[in-house]
């Protein structure tokens, strides 16, 4: 059976277990981008993500007598809560095997699930490795997080949805690590709308899918540690880079203060928690990483399932990178008053103290000198210009941090 057949079944299959997650218009972004924009919000979708969809597909279409030994996966998360959701509805075992640097409100949800959660390894690769082979042992079914095609078509019904509603669409952007995503969506709409132009977006601290889709075939690449660690592949699929290659039109790569942004910027503007591996979507069109977008366009915010610890670092990450947020080293002559009048000179900037910190003890410090670190809340790139030009005006030497 091809692809879109499956895709078709799959919708069928799932319609009435999952969530129709919602297609919203964004009069900010569209305004702000000369480009009307959409969220498809499967950060809304039960369990927080879209792999709800391949796990549950994957996991009907066994026979009975497969699923009695259990099931077995690994998983950056995500994929992870999918399948001990779907194992929990339909009454059969699940044991998970993730990273142990897995956020623990993802290790915390899937257990929540009634799976078994085993930490091991630093890599989603790496847990795979050994989820694979605790399968051979114990004999339970497999879930493969992305390479299997009973997975893609669950995802590609997220294609199917949106096309019901948008019809005309020209453009979606995708988040891709293993591929299975965005190959399922890729087969759906090439089918349906063969002009579509679809472009998966990747972090550069794990740029498998950029590699693999120049070369043709599979490649792996080293994966470090990025907000985006639900797309952190080392290697991607062998059945779904072949699709990837044969329907997707491009790659783009983002950085990790483009994401940490677009996270602060839908929160900001949108009112929605999205996860790193969803907000990359948005990140590369906001930093440009896609060139000659025209019409209806989609990014498809794939996951909500973020931390609160990770909510906090990211948040300060974004207003560092959007020129919200100052961290500076301000040396003071150690005398009554120094302090205050330092105070008072910012105040002037219009800038508003966050945070301070008086130190008299450093080694580096000379006799009668003091440290004041400063975090400064503020209004962009030009009010810090601003900032640094008035206190070094004032005869302030100052560190930037």
């Amino acid at each position: 059976m091809q692809l879109s057949d499956l895709i078709s079944d799959a919708y069928d299959r799932l319609k009435k277990r999952v969530r129709r997650s919602e297609l919203i218009y964004s009069h900010y972004y569209s305004e702000t981008l000369g480009l009307p924009l959409y969220f498809k919000c499967e950060n809304l979708q039960r369990t927080g993500s879209f792999k709800i969809r391949g796990a549950l597909n994957f996991m009907t279409s066994q026979p009975r007598e497969k699923l009695n030994r259990g099931v077995i996966t690994a998983s950056a998360g995500n994929h992870a809560q999918g399948v001990a959701f779907s194992a929990d509805l339909l009454g059969v075992a699940a044991t998970v095997y993730m990273p142990e640097i897995t956020p623990p409100q993802k290790v915390q949800s899937t257990r929540d699930y009634g799976a078994t959660v085993v930490l091991t390894g630093r890599t989603f690769d790496e847990a795979c490795a050994a989820a694979v082979a605790a399968q051979q042992e114990s004999g339970a079914l497999f879930v493969h997080p992305f390479d299997d095609e009973l997975v893609m078509a669950g995802q590609g019904t997220i294609a199917l949805e949106i096309l019901e509603e948008l019809p005309d669409l020209r453009n979606i952007i995708i988040p891709v690590g293993g591929g299975g995503l965005i190959a399922g969506m890729a087969a759906a709409l090439r089918e349906r709308v063969p002009g579509v132009r679809i472009i998966g977006v990747e972090s550069t601290a794990a740029p498998s899918m950029s590699a693999s889709f120049a070369a043709g075939k599979p490649t792996e690449r080293p994966v470090h540690v990025t907000l985006a660690d639900g797309i952190a592949v080392k290697r991607p699929g062998s059945r779904t880079v072949p699709v990837i290659c044969n329907l997707v039109d491009e790659i783009v790569q983002v950085e990790e203060e483009d994401i940490a942004l677009a996270i602060v910027s839908l929160l900001e503007k949108t009112k929605m928690l999205v996860e790193g591996a969803g907000a990359v979507t948005l990140a590369a069109v906001l930093n440009q990483r896609i060139q000659g977008l025209e019409g209806k366009t989609v990014c498809l915010l794939s996951g909500g399932n973020i931390d609160v610890k990770t909510i906090s670092v990211v948040v300060e990450r974004g207003l560092i990178a959007g020129g919200r947020y100052l961290k500076l080293i301000v040396e003071l002559d150690d005398h009554p008053g120094a302090l205050a009048t330092l105070a008072d000179t910012i105040a002037a900037t219009r800038a508003n103290i966050f945070h301070i910190t008086h130190d008299r003890r450093s080694k580096s410090l000379a006799i009668g000198r003091t440290d004041v670190s400063l975090e400064l809340e503020t209004r962009g790139y030009e009010h810090i210009k601003d900032i640094v030009g008035y206190l070094e005006g004032a005869g302030y030497k100052l560190t930037i941090m």
